[in-house]
């Protein structure tokens, strides 16, 4: 949808007439970045020749402090660290909690610093009304493709990944949002404990390992098989996991990393329930 503009880059109402939603701007066309108008957005279908100025962005929020300092702490058994850069790539410890739902049609993570500051969000776009039937009355939509959005604290997207339709193994496809490509995540066994290579520029850089067949907890290292990285799922009680469909992580990167493997460690921990561990045996 190309439409001729000296409008720069930014959030703009949706013009596809969606209520209280933004739609990102690249400056020549429309994306399928979207988020919700934190105000009450201007009349749906403006054009960009149209709008004034981009929307102000959504405000980093916090979780409970003592709560997510339980969980990094107690639960995922991570040491105090000292503070990062406050960002996705920055920080040394990210904790990503799934929103709980008795029903799953949507998949939404919040991710948080260690001690509860909003660093941003993962959700999953472009679902068709048919899919979301699908995922209601059956667990068929593990073999479709996802597409999954890694936003800033500010609505901003970061990162895009596709895992296309799968029958056994998965793959995930890592993007910028300009669409320029950052690597891929491939499933190497679909026995016994799940391990998954981290490629970029046609080599191996990296690999995450689960250690346990349940592959709950999981290593992350680089290409020489050194631990950079690690993954635990918190245990957030039995009713909770019983009836909702939540999956909290923690992260702890354990040193600086250089790109692209920062960027696919990142992408996996914020992905990797819905991208990764959603396949025929239910790990989830």
């Amino acid at each position: 949808m190309t439409t001729q503009s000296n409008t720069p880059a930014g959030w703009y109402p949706d013009p596809q007439g969606t209520p209280r939603t933004l739609r990102w701007w690249d400056g020549s066309q429309w994306t399928d970045h979207t988020h919700a108008d934190p105000s009450q957005a201007p009349a749906a279908g403006q054009v960009p020749g149209q709008a004034q100025q981009p929307q102000q962005s959504q405000q980093p929020q916090e979780a409970d402090p003592a709560k997510v300092r339980h969980q990094v702490q107690r639960q995922a058994g991570v040491a105090p660290t000292a503070q990062g850069g406050g960002s996705l790539f920055t920080e040394p410890v990210l904790v990503v909690n799934q929103k709980a739902k008795l029903i799953e049609l949507t998949n939404e993570y919040s991710v948080m610093d260690q001690n509860g500051r909003q660093l941003g969000s993962v959700t999953e776009i472009g679902q068709s009304g048919l899919k979301k039937a699908l995922r209601f009355v059956s667990s068929v939509d593990q073999f479709m493709t996802h597409k999954l959005e890694i936003r800033d604290a500010y609505g901003r997207p970061q990162l895009v990944l596709t895992r296309p339709a799968k029958l056994i193994k998965s793959r995930v496809v890592v993007e910028r949002p300009d669409g320029s490509p950052v690597g891929e995540i491939v499933q190497q066994n679909a026995i016994g404990k799940i391990n998954f290579a981290m490629n970029a520029d046609g080599r191996q850089i990296g690999a995450i390992k689960a250690e346990n067949w349940r592959a709950w907890n999981f290593a992350i290292v680089d290409h020489a098989d050194q631990e950079v990285a690690r993954i635990t799922k918190t245990w957030e009680g039995l009713a909770k996991t019983m009836f909702t469909t939540a999956d909290n992580y923690v992260l702890q990167i354990h040193f600086q990393l250089p790109e692209p493997l920062l960027s696919l460690v990142v992408a996996t921990a914020l992905t990797v329930d819905t991208a990764l561990k959603q396949d025929s045996r239910g790990l989830g």
